[in-house]
């Protein structure tokens, strides 16, 4: 039997998002009670870099391995958030938006209180791993070849230029991909790449398709405890069914009809 390793995708940790990103917001305090559940599971929580170095066969994992997980890049993540995690010594990967985050910038997702990219460095410095989700927050598996590189290459490379330091990870928006996406990214220079599927990954995961667990309003501590005892929720690897197919290129179709990319939110 495979043995799963729960990733969990968290968005904003705040009392009072903005309604477009409620549904995948959770509020502090049970923020904390996820965190404290976590250390209570008695799993060693890691980075997706050292579940990068498995997947490629290049090192072992620790015991009953956890991962946290955050995207976009909102304005809690390099305060209340990022304090969470270090008073718990948990570490975590924070795939960051460029495009809604740097100066100048602009992106798909609607208005919110997002951090600035220049507090990168400070997330790094609480033990925070930083990793690309592109651009403009685009679903990749509608784009053209041509917008495709340019939200892989230039998110990776204002987020180098900010850290000082290669970033190998890389997280879709909205978790969309195909194996043309997939095969892009690794061209890009990205290690690995995480998608969503609501499910558990496993030692045997695909390194760029890492099943990860969203995080909405409604999960309760029963449901991440669940998670992290391994049961409720599917273990990836496992092939993308009918639906997933249709439902990527009915909104191919629809990007192509309305000429431009779209939030899918």
């Amino acid at each position: 039997m495979t043995a799963a390793i729960p990733v969990f995708l968290y968005h904003a940790v705040m009392d009072d998002p903005p309604d477009w990103i409620a549904e995948f917001t959770v509020t502090p305090k049970e923020f904390a009670a996820h965190l404290d559940a976590v250390v209570d599971s008695g799993r060693t929580p890691v980075t997706i870099s050292t579940l990068a170095e498995h997947l490629a066969g290049r090192a072992p994992l620790p015991p009953r391995p956890v991962l946290l997980t955050f995207d976009d890049g909102f304005a809690d993540l390099p305060g209340p958030t990022a304090d969470a995690l270090a008073g718990r010594a948990l570490p975590a990967t924070a795939y960051l938006t460029t495009g809604a985050i740097a100066p100048g910038g602009s992106s798909l997702l609607p208005p919110a209180p997002m951090m600035t990219l220049d507090r990168a460095v400070e997330l790094e410095r609480s033990g925070m791993e930083i990793g690309s989700h592109t651009v403009t927050h685009a679903q990749l598996d509608t784009l053209a070849t041509r917008q495709l590189r340019a939200e892989l290459l230039d998110s990776k490379a204002v987020l180098e230029d900010a850290l000082g330091h290669p970033v190998p990870h890389l997280a879709y928006p909205h978790g969309y991909n195909s194996p043309r996406v997939r095969a892009m990214a690794a061209r890009a220079g990205y290690r690995t790449a995480t998608a969503v599927r609501h499910a558990l990954s496993s030692e045997r995961d695909e390194r760029y398709r890492i099943a990860r667990l969203i995080v909405r309003r409604g999960h309760t501590v029963a449901d991440v405890e669940a998670w992290l005892a391994g049961d409720g929720a599917r273990i990836a690897p496992y092939r993308d069914g009918p639906r997933t197919v249709g439902w990527r290129w009915y909104r191919r179709a629809r990007t192509v009809l309305r000429g431009r990319p779209v939030f899918a939110g």
